[in-house]
């Protein structure tokens, strides 16, 4: 069985493993597309926080059903992952929060994930996907993400909404926030992605922070209020310490990007605001499900995120080439 492994930063080459065996409370399946996630990225380029090596990359997969004894799964069934196996145990487990589980392992991150032909997954694990499109499929798992964190906001009719950054996850944000009676902004600095918000999401007032002052553009946006609720979703550490002073006066400030530094937060502003800063990671399986009834009943359109395709078989030549074409990168997919 061909598989593709993340040997050491900025290599990746293929393996021969044994077909997956077909345990207890396990199945087998066959993986038919992969999503490129920007941790499969950082992580081919050494700088994925939690990250060690070797590793097989991806978590982002469409796949059929091939054998085991999952309850209601046949033989060629559309399926997704859910690829964050939890504890069951711990507080945040017991709270519902199987996401932020206290040992959380997430498949292509902690573990081996799905860049191979066929993978071994327990069944708890698996979602069904009938009726949507490959695409569509290997779209459920990072569109959840931005679906996770919307939910985490609670946000009101009418509110102000800054997401910073349209990269895939800042997308499925936008996509989410559309169904929502809310005021939303993006601020973006590559073109080709700002173009794309603009076409894609009509409604949403667009700011490009490298020409614009963005400050005066929130508070003009704003009616001088300012953001009431700010995602970030570049996960930049230059980007998180300035938009923090974006946030409105009671406001939320959400946490959707990673990176690897500490975050500088000035006490008084922060205080004098009595903002509210959170967290979202990973999405639950109730995300997974609304993803996948909002894409069957077409209420989002997700498929022109993707602007990059890899056919399997020429992965490790072609990975690299995905930081040259950056700047008209969305979602690359991998095609088995």
């Amino acid at each position: 069985m061909k598989t593709i492994v993340c040997s050491q930063p900025g290599r990746l080459l293929y393996e021969e493993k044994n077909y997956p065996a077909s345990t207890a409370g396990c199945s087998v399946v066959c993986v038919k597309q992969i999503g490129v996630c920007g941790t499969d990225l950082h992580a081919y380029n050494g700088i994925q926080p939690f990250f060690t090596y070797p590793k097989v990359l991806g978590h982002e997969l469409a796949a059929e059903y091939v054998e085991g004894g999952a309850e209601g799964f046949s033989s060629g069934d559309l399926l997704t992952i859910l690829p964050y196996k939890s504890c069951g145990t711990c507080f945040a487990c017991k709270q519902g929060k199987r996401n932020c589980c206290s040992t959380l392992s997430v498949l292509g991150v902690h573990e081996d994930g799905g860049m191979c032909e066929l993978i071994s997954v327990p069944d708890e694990l698996l979602v069904h996907a009938k009726g949507l499109s490959f695409d569509q499929t290997a779209l459920i798992e990072p569109l959840a993400i931005g679906a996770h964190a919307v939910t985490r906001a609670k946000i009101n009719p009418h509110e102000f909404v800054l997401v910073i950054g349209a990269g895939p996850i800042g997308i499925g944000l936008l996509y989410f926030l559309s169904l929502i009676e809310c005021n939303v902004i993006v601020a973006e600095t590559n073109l080709f992605r700002l173009k794309f918000c603009r076409s894609t999401f009509p409604a949403v007032q667009c700011i490009n922070p490298a020409v614009d002052d963005t400050l005066t553009a929130l508070k003009d946006l704003t009616n001088g209020n300012m953001p009431s609720v700010v995602f970030d979703a570049t996960g930049n550490l230059t980007s998180i310490n300035q938009s923090l002073s974006y946030l409105s006066h009671a406001g939320r400030y959400v946490l959707v990007g990673l990176q690897q530094g500490d975050i500088h937060v000035s006490h008084p502003e922060f205080h004098k605001r009595e903002a509210t800063l959170m967290s979202s990671r990973n999405a639950t399986a109730s995300d997974f499900q609304f993803v996948i009834d909002s894409m069957r009943s077409e209420k989002i359109r997700p498929q022109n995120m993707i602007t990059h395709r890899i056919p399997f078989d020429q992965v490790v030549n072609d990975f690299p080439l995905l930081y040259s074409q950056k700047d008209t990168l969305i979602k690359a997919m991998i095609t088995c």
